[in-house]
């Protein structure tokens, strides 16, 4: 397996997702990153786009699903973003942590970040 990476990070986009009502209705901004093990020497080779990973459309797809159906675990956000990841026949691995800054805590704190790592099986 290439230790080849591909990593988009600080992907912002606004969701409702929370086990809050108020979470559901206002909704907040979430952050994206993730990162894409794949071998990058074909794309390289023949600077070819269709044998690598098009991160702009990656983007594009991630953050629709931020976007998308609210669900009330960022766990179950990040494993929908990881399967997004992984549809790219190109990549065996993928990592995703979902950051969640305006969790509502009634103390200080910085952020919330759930990270997974999900294989092709």
């Amino acid at each position: 397996m290439s230790a080849d990476r591909i990593t988009l990070k600080g992907l912002r986009a606004r969701g409702r997702h929370g086990v809050l009502a108020a979470e559901r209705e206002l909704g907040q901004e979430f952050v994206v990153d993730a990162t894409l093990f794949l071998d990058t020497a074909p794309a390289a080779a023949g600077d070819d786009l269709t044998k690598t990973v098009h991160y702009g459309e990656l983007a594009q797809a991630l953050a629709a699903v931020v976007e998308g159906e609210p669900v009330e675990l960022i766990e179950t956000l990040a494993q929908r973003l990881a399967d997004v990841c992984l549809a790219n026949e190109l990549v065996h691995k993928a990592e995703v942590s979902v950051h969640k800054p305006a969790a509502p805590i009634p103390v200080p704190f910085d952020d919330v970040i759930v990270t997974i790592e999900r294989s092709r099986g």
